[in-house]
């Protein structure tokens, strides 16, 4: 029977990403994945939805280049080059990763693994059932979309995001159930393929704990996309006719459609590794329930990512990888979730981190706040890019920088260096006297910083006494 240092089980970027730390630090290492390496991220969720949203994006631009002078024939696109593309970019990335596992001598295990006693795991293959055991454990297993039973989900015509991006041709029509950021960045990606695209959210309002001025800019924008917003509305039947689907809404309208994405969340992939026969703790959800330092209930078990359902977010899952190895080897590592940034890839974009402004006044915390719109920015403005704004969160006792929220060109960018800022503890003022190169838009977080204490330059702003 093989034994190593630290078992990983599960290869998306919580677990490959352990297994390379580990490796890294000397361990003998091996990594258990029953499907490809990079997990639902690369295979099935942010890579190839970013690559559609890579073409989304150019196509918009084709759209709007008559404004640069740039005389284009109405472009012809084609769905399947851009699915091909996708699908080229999706195996690139995980090649590389391949490449890095074996440069490391990362033992890769094809199967679905369980916990089998103190120190050992079960891989169960369609030929064989091996066994192997290790000092440590990380449990990596991610999420899988909600398959409500109310919706016949059959991966044809109604679809998780698994299946819609498997498709070959484009839908005519796109009915999306949920107005997360799944469900509204695939809207942004389909609209701008020429599908004629309806969002279905239960809640008040799309994109429930984003800033509220960026999710009015995404409204905005879906109006201008001729995207059918429903908020504060149920779907109540689905049924699937002839190849459509027809759909009943709780306000009692009928609709249409030649597809239907259901998009209301992942839950915990927790299912099959043995939990309770181990003693390992989770919850109703099967989210794995861990300490600051990723350890189970069970000692030398860990388990990072989606399964322990506290963020779930790829880099997150990658952050905490670091500490489960970190502590597998002896250390002491502490997660800090105070700054972590989020990217949802709409058209436009919206990058956020920390605190938004209704985050402060649900929390009671006093701030002051900073903002700066891109129809200001003169690079915005030479790219042709003026929907969107700056926030800039600041603590009103002590003006560290408490959160920021970007919505527009490049967000997903534009808020890693607030998030750097809040790290180093940053006041607003700081940022705003630090010198940002001309002309970028880089310079909208600066003059938001400035705008907290209404200094921005190219704002029209509040007069000061001496």
């Amino acid at each position: 029977m093989n034994e190593y240092d630290i078992a990983v089980v599960g290869a998306g970027p919580g677990g490959y990403v352990a297994a390379l730390r580990a490796a890294q630090r000397g361990a003998c290492v091996c990594l258990i994945e029953a499907g490809q390496v990079g997990g639902t991220c690369l295979n099935r969720g942010c890579i190839p939805t970013k690559a559609l949203y890579s073409t989304a994006l150019l196509l918009r631009r084709i759209h709007g280049a008559a404004a640069h002078g740039i005389q284009v024939d109405p472009p012809r696109f084609d769905f399947a080059k851009a699915v091909a593309r996708k699908d080229e970019v999706v195996q690139k990335l995980v090649g590389g990763i391949e490449q890095l596992l074996r440069a490391q001598g990362v033992d890769v295990y094809r199967g679905q693994a369980s916990l089998a006693g103190e120190g050992r795991l079960r891989i169960r293959r369609p030929e064989v059932t091996a066994h192997l055991r290790a000092k440590n454990i990380i449990l990596a297993t991610g999420s899988r979309s909600v398959r409500p039973q109310a919706f016949p989900v059959d991966g044809k015509n109604v679809l998780t995001s698994r299946e819609i991006l498997a498709i070959k041709e484009l839908p005519a029509s796109l009915l999306v159930i949920g107005g997360g950021y799944i469900g509204c960045e695939f809207a942004s990606i389909f609209a701008a393929f020429g599908t004629r695209v309806t969002v279905v959210e239960q809640l008040p309002t799309l994109l429930a704990r984003t800033d509220r001025h960026a999710v009015r800019e995404v409204e905005k924008a879906f109006k201008e996309a001729g995207v059918s917003v429903r908020a504060a509305t149920a779907v109540e039947s689905l049924k699937v006719t002839d190849g459509l689907v027809r759909v009943g809404l709780s306000d009692g309208e009928e609709l249409e459609v030649e597809k239907v994405l259901v998009a209301v969340g992942r839950v915990p992939n927790s299912a099959g590794l043995g939990l309770e026969q181990a003693g390992v703790r989770s919850d109703d959800k099967g989210a794995i329930l861990v300490d600051e330092g990723m350890r189970t209930s069970q000692p030398g078990i860990f388990a990072i990512g989606d399964v322990t359902n506290i963020i779930q977010l790829a880099h997150v899952a990658s952050y905490q990888a670091g500490i489960a190895v970190t502590n597998a080897m002896g250390g002491d590592a502490k997660a800090d979730y105070r700054v972590v940034p989020s990217a949802i890839f709409t058209l436009p974009e919206i990058g956020q981190v920390g605190l938004t402004e209704e985050d402060a006044k649900e929390q009671g915390i006093a701030v002051k706040i900073g903002r700066f719109a891109y129809q200001a920015s003169g690079k915005a403005l030479c790219d042709g890019e003026t929907q969107g704004l700056v926030k800039i969160l600041a603590a009103a006792d002590d003006d560290r920088i408490l959160g920021a929220s970007c919505v527009g060109e490049e967000a997903s960018t534009l808020v890693a260096e607030a998030a750097a800022a809040m790290q180093a503890g940053m006041t607003a003022q700081a940022l705003g006297r630090t010198i940002h190169a001309h002309p970028t838009l880089p310079e909208m977080l600066m003059e938001a910083a400035e705008d907290v204490h209404g200094l921005a330059v190219h704002k029209a702003g509040r007069r000061r006494d001496r």
